[in-house]
């Protein structure tokens, strides 16, 4: 049996914060503002896993309000969805996800961040893709103001 969910995320822009996307260190001169690590990419990934499954979004189970999640790595969080994944008796079929920012340039670390997920997914970094574009400078994302990701997961049952 397949199930499949879709993940949307989407942050603005802060100076004096790091930019982490999907788990990895980006050099840039702005971050993310969220109450975590405002990873979109990672948010994206745990909607879509928590969506295919009926089990709500990332805001039920890891509240802004909550501050044990405050600052939080958002690679944590992605592990403890994956084991709400196997708990149920799935595993990860295949993953497709797109970040998008007009900046930084974010071809350089695309590898590095399947292969993070991957291992956090514990599944083949061949069923892990992300993709990155920009807007060509339309909305917030092309005038610089923050980045999103979209995210579509199908799982398989385990037998």
């Amino acid at each position: 049996m397949f199930r499949i969910g879709n993940g949307y995320d989407v942050h603005r822009f802060k100076k004096g914060r790091k930019l982490i996307l999907g788990g990895i260190d980006i050099p840039h001169e702005k971050g993310l503002l969220g109450h975590s690590d405002a990873d979109v990419l990672i948010h994206a990934i745990m909607d879509a896993l928590l969506g295919a499954l009926a089990l709500g979004d990332i805001g039920k189970h890891f509240p802004d309000n909550n501050e044990e999640y405050k600052g939080v790595d958002s690679c944590l969080l992605l592990k403890k969805v994956i084991n709400l994944v196997k708990n149920k008796g799935y595993s990860v079929n295949n993953l497709d996800s797109i970040i998008v920012a007009q900046t930084p340039k974010l071809s350089p670390y695309l590898d590095k961040m399947r292969d993070k997920i991957a291992s956090i997914l514990e599944t083949e970094i061949d069923r892990v893709s992300i993709k990155a574009t920009t807007e060509e400078k339309l909305g917030f994302t092309g005038s610089e103001e923050g980045i999103k990701s979209y995210c579509v997961v199908s799982l398989i049952k385990n037998l």
